[in-house]
């Protein structure tokens, strides 16, 4: 019977909002694992004890992110943890978006600008910026060329944290055809979903935002199937070494898909739109526990 750790963020007071937490972890329990949700950062946790720990939803990595990346990086060394901690940390940079285009994968045009770099924004299209470490649009916001000034804000408070930012073209087409989200387990297409526009015209970097808005679930196109695949395959080390993906794609201003972002640390796997896939994440975290 595998010990496996789900490891998860400490909520406080408030509820979690993995909401697929609860759900996985019974029916870890229920197909014979000794399975557990652990918070990442408690210091009471050994990690050692463990067959297998599985990264979740640590989703305040964002915020302490130096401190996440060393814990990642301990467990690593305890126990088998998947992902593997050096696709974590490639992962936790979206400068790895240059690294998937230059592989030859469509990606949404992305320029970064650290600490101590010129504000050079676009003059003619709308724009998003947001820091090239983040998660769930925190500090997210898109401009028109008109709100330069406003803009202009969002990166001295980026730069002031420390933070590279990133800037894109808004796409458009997202406006019509949605975020898709397909989501690989085990090295096969596990379910696909599809959200609504994320970022609202106007909307403050700092504000609180829905990360994933009007979802329903999706069946993929092959353009769509070959593109997470391309993505996939130019994870360092490749992408057998990964337990779980998800490939996120909008349409870029040629109508065919890009991949916006590579979820490859603690994605929102969707179980609650997708419930029979419970049983089958459960069997393949098993198993990798089993063959750690």
């Amino acid at each position: 019977m595998p010990r496996i750790a789900l490891a998860t963020y400490d909520p406080g007071t408030a509820p979690s909002r993995d909401p697929d937490l609860a759900g996985l972890t019974a029916e870890l329990r229920a197909a014979g694992a000794d399975a557990e949700a652990r918070f990442w950062d408690d210091p009471d946790a050994d990690w050692a004890g463990y067959d297998l720990v599985l990264i979740r939803s640590t989703w305040d990595y964002t915020w302490r992110t130096a401190e996440f990346l060393a814990w990642v990086d301990r467990v690593d060394a305890l126990t088998p943890l998947l992902n593997p901690a050096d696709v974590v940390r490639w992962n936790a940079d979206k400068r790895y978006l240059g690294e998937l285009a230059s592989a030859g994968v469509p990606t949404v045009p992305t320029r970064y600008l650290p600490p101590g770099a010129e504000p050079d924004l676009p003059t003619g299209y709308e724009y998003v910026i947001k820091p090239a470490a983040g998660a769930g649009a925190r500090y997210a916001a898109r401009y028109t060329p008109e709100e330069h000034e406003r803009a202009i804000r969002q990166l001295a408070h980026l730069h002031a944290e420390g933070l590279t930012a990133m800037v894109q073209p808004y796409m458009r087409g997202v406006d019509q055809s949605g975020e898709r989200a397909l989501h690989f387990f085990g090295g096969r297409l596990l379910h696909a979903s599809r959200k609504g526009a994320v970022l609202v015209s106007g909307t403050p970097f700092d504000a609180d935002k829905t990360a994933h808005p009007r979802r329903e679930k999706w069946q993929p196109t092959e353009a769509e199937l070959a593109v997470a695949d391309k993505a996939l395959a130019a994870v360092p080390g490749g992408a057998e070494r990964l337990l779980y993906g998800r490939v996120d794609l909008v349409d870029g201003a040629d109508g065919q898909p890009c991949v916006l972002e590579l979820e490859l640390i603690e994605p929102h796997l969707f179980l609650d739109l997708h419930p029979e896939s419970v049983p089958r994440v459960a069997q393949l975290i098993i198993e990798a526990a089993k063959g750690a």
